[in-house]
């Protein structure tokens, strides 16, 4: 076989599938993980309320300095819906197409899951949840659902989509940005902990299916 006058050797080739295959299988236990912590916390807030070591880890987070709120502020913008479309432009500028219809899909999957899973478990925001006792910041309101957060799980499919394609260190980018994505959220008020880790899951099994019809091929992933 070959390419531009280059010879590409059947062994090579066979190489490239393997790798590409493999990548592919490891995403299944990102599905798995996710809708299992999804599934846990789907019963945890079955009721409504919010349990105590779940005040808790809330309070540590909303409680801390007002200072912070400007840097964490652009975070916040990260998890809105705009960002899949936005990130598949990008995509497409550097002729990742495949990752740009990805991205694409997992914004629509966001959108339909996210959904399906408040007609099955909700709860509402912790100005309601928890009571008056927390620091609602910006334009944060303390009434409307918040199981589970839209913002944690589109970042965290976009993460999960993008990773395959960056190289080596580069990798733990993405989720740095999903851990501040999900502390923002809950720092603002705007959710409590089950909610954003719950939507950081369903947003990882999102990619997870996903990447196993169109993740990279073997050209396309970093080495």
């Amino acid at each position: 076989m070959s390419t531009d006058g280059v010879s590409t050797s059947p062994d090579v080739v066979v190489s490239r599938n393997d790798r590409a295959l493999s990548r592919r299988l490891l995403v299944i236990p990102a599905i798995v993980v996710g809708l299992a912590v999804l599934g846990i916390g789907m019963v945890v807030v079955r009721d409504g309320t919010v349990p105590g070591w779940e005040r808790r880890i809330f309070h540590a987070i909303n409680d801390l300095p007002d200072f912070l709120y400007r840097p964490l502020w652009p975070f916040q913008q990260l998890g809105a819906l705009l960002i899949g479309p936005l990130v598949a432009i990008v995509a497409l500028l550097f002729r990742r197409y495949r990752l740009a219809i990805a991205l694409l899909i997992a914004t629509v999957a966001k959108l339909v899951c996210e959904r399906l899973v408040k007609v099955v478990s909700s709860r509402q925001r912790p100005g309601t949840s928890i009571g008056p006792d927390v620091h609602l910041r910006g334009d944060v309101s303390p009434v409307g659902e918040s199981f589970v957060s839209g913002h944690a799980v589109l970042i965290a499919a976009i993460a999960g989509l993008v990773t395959p394609y960056l190289p080596g260190r580069w990798k733990i980018v993405p989720w740095v940005v999903v851990g501040l994505v999900m502390i923002t959220r809950v720092y603002v008020g705007a959710h409590n902990p089950m909610d954003v880790v719950c939507g950081a899951a369903l947003g990882l099994a999102i990619a997870g299916l996903i990447n196993l019809f169109l993740g990279p091929r073997a050209k396309d992933g970093a080495k």
